[in-house]
Order: structure tokens, then sequence, then C-alpha cells
């Protein structure tokens, strides 16, 4: 059983006997009104999708699913190949069922992500909790602005956009936590 604010990008709960992938999750709580988690779910017998708006404390049956380590092997249009570690076998998604993790997906990453299978069918994959990605393009840092942690826009290689700290130039490697939609974390270690 989970409640309506462990929902996140990736889960499976059962509605009406038919399994649904949380595909986005946004949490919501404002000062007045209780706690509200508003998703987006696409049934994974029928293809179909709709939004459904959660209170925060609504009780929903969670189904379970098989996980196995998998890379990615390859990217043609909106497929992407995901090939599994042990036994080589490649399962395809499109980009709509990876919508949570899609900004972090590049052509040559090597983090060894979670595919998660429901009835030997892959439906989602998971990133791991940190992953280093190269920053592509950002401004030169501002000059004498000192005033704490000052942040700058960068673009990833894929187009991803992030804030990171004022000294991260061209070319460096930096960690991101992919947790709740992508944070920059620090520097990566050479």
């Amino acid at each position: 059983m989970k409640t309506g604010k462990e929902l996140k990008p990736g889960t499976v709960i059962r509605l009406e006997n038919d399994p649904w992938l949380v595909q986005k999750a946004e949490f919501t709580k404002s000062g007045r009104n209780s706690a509200i988690m508003k998703t987006k779910l696409k049934n994974l017998l029928t293809g179909y999708k709709t939004e459904i708006v959660y209170s925060a404390d609504d009780k929903l049956d969670d189904v379970i699913l098989d996980r196995k380590e998998a890379t990615l092997s390859f990217i043609s249009g909106d497929t992407y190949t995901f090939m599994d570690t042990t036994d080589y076998t490649m399962y395809e998604l499109n980009a709509e069922d990876i919508e949570a993790v899609l900004p972090f997906v590049e052509e040559g990453m090597e983090d060894v992500c979670e595919a998660i299978f429901f009835e030997d069918r892959l439906v989602s994959v998971e990133l791991p909790t940190t992953i280093v990605r190269q920053v592509d393009y950002t401004e030169g840092s501002a000059r004498g602005d000192t005033s704490g942690k000052v942040m700058k826009p960068a673009k990833l290689k894929n187009g991803t956009e992030l804030a990171v700290a004022d000294f991260i130039e061209i070319g460096d490697l930096i960690e991101i936590d992919t947790r709740e939609g992508g944070s920059y974390k620090g520097r990566a270690k050479k």
C-alpha cells in the first residue's frame, strides 16, 4: 500500500485491476488546502493516458515489479534501446515512457540503470541517484559577486539546462542528483 505523497515517476499502481505507470508526479502543498499529488498516468495494458490528482494521504495499491540492471545501448529517433547487463537482451522504450529521466539520458552514457518490468515487459527505467555529465555550454563567471552561493545556467550535451555553481566552466564534469527533476550537486572528481 502506498500513499499519494509516496508516488514518484516509475512507480506502478493498480487502479480498477489494471496496472498504471506514474510518468509524472508533482507534489503541491498550499497554505489553506491539504497537500495533493498531481500525477500523469499511463495504462500498461492499453497505453491509455490520464491525469489524476490524489490527496497526500490517499491509499493506493502498488504493484510488485521485476527489476534488472541495464545500460543504454543506442537512441534511434524517439526509441531508446536498453541492454540487460547480465544476458545482453535488448529492450526498447519510447521517449514518453521515460519522460521523467529523459533530461539526463544521452548517447554514450555509461550509467547502469534499473530496468523495471511488469509481466516480462519493460515499462520504465530509473537512473542512479547520482550521475556525472559534462557541461556543454555556460557563460563566464560574474566577477566580484562574492555574496554566497552564486549559481548560473549551464547546458548539457543533450540540451538539458540546470543551475550550476559560478566556478563551473565549459567541459567540466558535474555531479547531478536525479531525484526530484535533477539538481546540481558539485564538481565531479576526475
